[in-house]
């Protein structure tokens, strides 16, 4: 079993088996803001902070037997003892997060949570109704606001979901452009389909043109920067000069949505094509914009 599960399961222990969906995941997220690496990430959704990850081993689990998943509960039904296969930190740090606020209801939670961390309200549909009067301009402050018109890449190696959702979230992203060939990833939450469905889920919209991306053949044996140089060499040669008239589609967009995002796998430009779709783009003659790699 992943690690990560058993801290799920560790957690439902100390709550006496039984927990609701929405305290869950906020004592989960109380949990993560105690640990410089935590398991799980999280993002600011409708009922403020969230995690697609945890949501999805939770599934998990619950086909597999060790939880029983009802309409607002989740109930342990595996017997075994998951807090004593933790590290010992990570055992307290659950502990403590219990005896904070173990006896909050999802209420008290949501606003604790929302005061204590306002950047995860910003897309809260209640976060007027919990935070009133001068507590909810934590919340405004903490959502972004640039609109400034710019092109922005970003690939998703070495992250989470949720990290990744966040830097789109936090730089006010309001288009993700899938530039892959095939959107397909081992990588939860990254093939085409899901990708598409958390990104609308924070208003982010998706938009796949396969076309300006390369084929898996050509990316074979990538060992050195030198194999990258050479295949974006032959890119710049072949699929750019072919793909001009959607590149000013692509800038048509950027006029449109102010802010939107390349996206392929790699996490350093250099070794992803995108960053060469980028430098086109920025070329074309009515292009004047900013371009940034996050």
């Amino acid at each position: 079993m992943f690690y990560r599960r058993k801290i799920i399961l560790a957690l439902l222990e100390l709550l006496g088996g039984e927990v609701e969906k929405l305290r869950f995941q906020k004592l989960l997220f109380l949990y993560a803001m105690k640990k410089p690496n935590p398991e799980y990430d999280f993002v600011p959704y409708k009922f403020g902070c969230y995690s697609y990850s945890a949501k999805a081993d939770m599934n998990t689990m619950v086909k597999r037997g060790y939880l029983l998943e009802t309409e607002n509960k989740y109930n342990k039904t595996d017997t075994s003892n998951y807090l004593q296969k933790l590290k010992p930190a990570d055992a307290k740090f659950l502990q403590q997060v219990i005896a904070d606020y173990g006896q909050m209801n999802s209420n008290a939670l949501i606003k604790h949570t929302y005061l204590n961390f306002p950047f995860y309200a910003i897309k809260s549909t209640i976060a007027k109704e919990v935070l009133t009067g001068k507590l909810y301009e934590r919340v405004e402050k903490a959502t972004p606001k640039d609109q400034e018109i710019t092109l922005f890449t970003i690939g998703y190696e070495g992250v989470s979901l949720e990290m990744y959702l966040q830097k789109l979230v936090k730089n006010n992203v309001k288009l993700l452009v899938d530039v892959r060939k095939n959107p397909l990833s081992m990588k939860f939450g990254f093939s085409k389909t899901l990708l598409k469905r958390y990104c609308n889920s924070l208003d982010i919209e998706y938009l796949h043109i396969p076309e300006v991306g390369i084929n898996s053949d050509k990316r074979q044996q990538l060992e050195s920067q030198s194999d990258y140089d050479r295949l974006f060499a032959d890119y710049c040669k072949t699929t750019l000069l072919e793909t001009t008239n959607l590149q000013v589609e692509i800038v048509k967009l950027l006029q449109q949505h102010k802010r939107i995002a390349l996206t392929c796998f790699e996490a350093e430009p250099c070794q992803c094509h995108r960053s060469h779709l980028a430098l086109s783009i920025s070329k074309l003659p009515n292009f004047k914009y900013a371009l940034i790699h996050l």
